[in-house]
């Protein structure tokens, strides 16, 4: 084994913030499409009043957009 790479710790400490911020979001998302999916259910939406369904899909995709960038800054860049 060779000598430690340097700035390792930063790198995984970044890493690992960015990673898990970007978990919890997915997890937010996953739960509003959920309270979406049970109002959609009970009827709350129509072609007059969709505004909640609008933003909860706008989110999901910020969040999904976001990760694109993610992915190749962690992971591909060595």
């Amino acid at each position: 084994m060779g000598p430690e790479p340097y700035n390792v710790q930063l790198f995984f400490g970044v890493y690992f913030a960015m990673t898990g911020l970007h978990g919890i979001h997915v997890i937010a998302g996953m739960s509003v499409i959920a309270w979406i999916l049970v109002r959609a259910r009970r009827g709350d939406f129509s072609p007059a009043y969709f505004t909640p369904v609008d933003f909860t899909g706008l989110y999901w995709h910020l969040v999904d957009l976001i990760w694109i960038f993610l992915f190749p800054l962690l992971y591909l860049i060595s």
